[in-house]
């Protein structure tokens, strides 16, 4: 392997040890109502997504909490030894894609039928670390 791969295979572990993922496949909700919950949380402090998922009355909310939960626990695993509250995780990409469509046959009068479509969906979480250095280099630049 020459220098340069094997310089950007060092900047990729390190990248990759500073973010950890958690996915949910097969959640029994349309990809609409969990994106509206994912929007509510995309870039947020993880502990301010906490907040939000916990007090949302929305059924995706329990779903996406325990989800950002199992991420959190990830990057613990990861970083042994840092506390959440130093490190300054965010959530940094969250998306919902659309999964398996279960079809089924409703009875409709004068002998029709009408399709149902019961959707589910895959949730990806990507949680960051945010560097206080770099964003301190950014307040001081720009002004």
């Amino acid at each position: 392997m020459g220098k340069r791969k094997r310089l950007a295979a060092e900047a990729k572990k390190e990248v990759k040890a500073k973010t950890a993922i958690a996915e949910l496949n097969k959640v029994p909700t349309s990809p609409r109502k969990m994106r509206l919950m994912a929007d509510l949380i995309r870039g947020k402090k993880v502990e301010l997504a906490l907040n939000i998922l916990k007090f949302s009355s929305k059924e995706a909310s329990n779903r996406l909490e325990k989800l950002l939960k199992s991420a959190i626990a990830n990057w613990q695993a990861k970083n042994e030894g840092t506390r959440i509250e130093d490190s300054g995780l965010f959530v940094k990409t969250i998306f919902v894609d659309s999964g398996l469509q279960m079809k089924r046959v409703r009875p409709a009068p004068q002998g029709r039928a009408n399709r149902i479509r019961k959707r589910s969906n895959h949730v990806t979480l990507v949680l960051d670390t945010q560097d206080i250095t770099a964003t301190t280099n950014k307040k001081t630049s720009s002004n």
